[in-house]
């Protein structure tokens, strides 16, 4: 979809749809009627307004379940019934989700646009209205993506089909050689599950979603499904011809990490044959080497692959989720017997520019502070987020440790032990951090623990600066949700690698890594969205707002708990 004019329109309608030739037709909610939704493609600096028009009717289209965690996962088996269609022991319908009804606010992932226009949580526009946004699009050359963001159920509305790509062109990219037409294809990869005929076992087309839990505690696993989706189909093959292609891939499973391998019939790895073209947020500078080993990507995370099939004439090769402990083939691609010669651009984008400390990131800029905790942390079953606010005077400090809310840690740069008290968790938690509109912020992500976490800023592009690791998180007192002892200076973490220098909006924080982002919240103002891209997490708790507003603004605000630009608790209500 090219917009020819300044205003379009774009319809979440129901549609029924075939995921696979040999499937019965599925039930979902789309944009206009296709799953997923038409990849909208503009020009950089060309404003497009769209009107996100909610025509859907009826509730949402799944069957929810709640399943006892198990190895292997339950959520690797379709179907959740008993041969007699009563429920195992410990199944149970999901309390609620039958009702969910059509109540939609569409995010443009990755957009660099004002607050009103970027699908804030709670702004659900019902059946019959529609929500009118515009982007500027005044962005380096990139993949975003848009999908539901109603507050506490993106889970659902995303698993039953709202989501499609966005493509901003640009006159850099259009110089850089790039594979275009036919030789340019969006890859939005995804997982689901489906219902079976209980009798039979036989699959019914209806979209499952199953939710493993832990019945002692209550902690639940993020949803995952047996069959892997490209542009909607499941386990698809592409027919190509003996040359470059560029592959714009998207994750948008709900939770599940997968990691590409590029594998010929044989079994053999060829991912040699791959370059990496571009990140979430634009073009790298120059196409960079694959990983040997496979690339993960995140929920949200976005990659530009380059593939040579010249060097594979008549083969078949699968890109595979080697990192899967279910079916690892994701698709095949079918190259033809005839190649030609092909050349990789050897430069992509030359306004690209490294951030580093103090010289591209400067001195003078604001530091935000979020721990991500593992389930059962004082109490809570689920992984929780909070926001941190450094504790400057003794006085504040408790007399005896761990103590709930307060985490101390050694500061790698200096030695020092530094305390952190924790001023926000849940969404509607007071606002703690306030950036000036034009301002840098390096961001700090400390994972005491669990699972990993992809952590979406909205608004802007940053760069991870860097990734440390603690080797022993003993000092987290889990069940108290403090520390016990301050925990000790992180070792250096894996590397960064040249891919992952690339502008981005999404990170991977894994377990016991403190990692650094930043960047410059410029070109858009207002209450603006962070969060966990594991839709599980971002509705159980796992977002926060942030609020950027024009520094002239900002000094007449009043607001009664921190001030982020100096990291000092605030007297009564005061301004930044």
């Amino acid at each position: 979809m090219r917009p020819q004019q300044d205003l379009i329109t774009v319809r979440m309608t129901n549609a029924r749809v075939k995921l696979h030739s040999q499937l019965p037709e599925t039930a979902l909610w789309t944009f206009e009627g296709s799953f997923p939704g038409p990849t909208i493609e503009v020009r950089s600096g060309k404003r497009t307004r769209v009107a996100w028009s909610n025509e859907l009717t009826g509730k949402i289209p799944l069957v929810a379940a709640r399943v006892p965690f198990a190895k292997p996962s339950p959520a690797y088996t379709p179907g959740y019934r008993n041969p007699d269609g009563s429920l195992p022991s410990g199944v149970s319908l999901y309390d609620g989700v039958a009702d969910i009804p059509p109540w939609n606010v569409v995010h443009l992932h990755g957009a660099v646009t004002a607050a009103h226009n970027d699908g804030w949580a709670h702004n659900g526009v019902p059946t019959g209205d529609a929500q009118l946004t515009e982007y500027p699009n005044r962005q380096a050359a990139t993949s975003l993506w848009y999908h539901d963001h109603a507050m506490a159920v993106t889970r659902f509305t995303v698993y039953s089909g709202l989501a499609g790509m966005y493509l901003i062109r640009d006159a850099e990219e259009d110089a850089a050689g790039l594979p275009r037409g036919e030789r340019e294809i969006p890859l939005i990869i995804s997982d689901r599950n489906l219902d079976t005929d209980p009798a039979t076992g036989a699959l019914t087309g209806q979209l499952l979603y199953k939710l493993p839990y832990v019945p002692a505690s209550g902690t639940t696993a993020p949803v995952t499904g047996p069959f892997q989706l490209v542009n909607g189909v499941i386990w698809p093959h592409l027919d190509v011809t003996g040359d470059l292609y560029r592959f714009r891939v998207l994750n948008a499973a709900n939770s599940r990490f997968f990691r590409l391998d590029l594998i010929d019939e044989a079994g053999v790895l060829h991912n040699d044959a791959i370059k990496i073209a571009g990140t979430d947020a634009g073009l790298l500078p120059a196409p960079v080497a694959m990983p040997a080993g496979g690339l993960t990507i995140s929920p949200a995370e976005r990659v530009d692959l380059l593939v040579d099939f010249s060097k594979f004439p008549g083969q078949r090769l699968r890109l595979s989720n080697t990192g899967s402990v279910g079916e690892p083939d994701i698709m095949e691609f079918r190259v033809a017997s005839r190649a030609r010669a092909v050349v990789v651009p050897p430069k992509l984008s030359k306004s690209y520019v490294r951030l580093a400390p103090g010289t591209t990131v400067p001195a003078d800029h604001d530091e935000v502070y979020v721990a991500l905790l593992p389930g059962t942390v004082a109490g809570e079953p689920d992984p929780t987020m909070w926001e941190l606010r450094e504790i400057t005077d003794p006085a504040e400090l408790p007399a005896v440790f761990p103590a709930t809310g307060i985490i101390q840690l050694t500061d790698p740069a200096t030695g020092n032990v530094r305390s952190f008290k924790k001023v926000a968790g849940l969404f509607d938690d007071t606002r703690t951090i306030f950036i000036n509109r034009g301002r840098w912020a390096v961001w700090h992500f400390l994972q005491l623990g669990g699972s990993p976490h992809p952590m979406h800023i909205h608004m802007t592009r940053l760069q991870l600066l860097s990734r440390t690791t603690w080797t022993d998180l003993t000092a987290f007192n889990v069940p108290v949700g403090g520390t016990s002892r301050p925990l000790p200076a992180p070792n250096a973490g894996p590397a960064i690698e040249k891919w992952e220098e690339g502008w981005k909006d999404t990170f991977q924080a894994r377990q016991g890594e403190w990692i650094t982002v930043a960047g410059q919240f410029d070109g858009a103002s207002g209450e603006f969205m962070y969060h966990c891209h594991i839709l599980e997490h971002e509705d159980m708790g796992m977002m926060r707002p942030f609020v950027v507003h024009p520094p002239e603004i900002a000094r007449f605000h009043m607001h009664p708990h921190i001030d982020v630009h100096s990291g000092q608790p605030m007297t009564g209500h005061s301004g930044h």
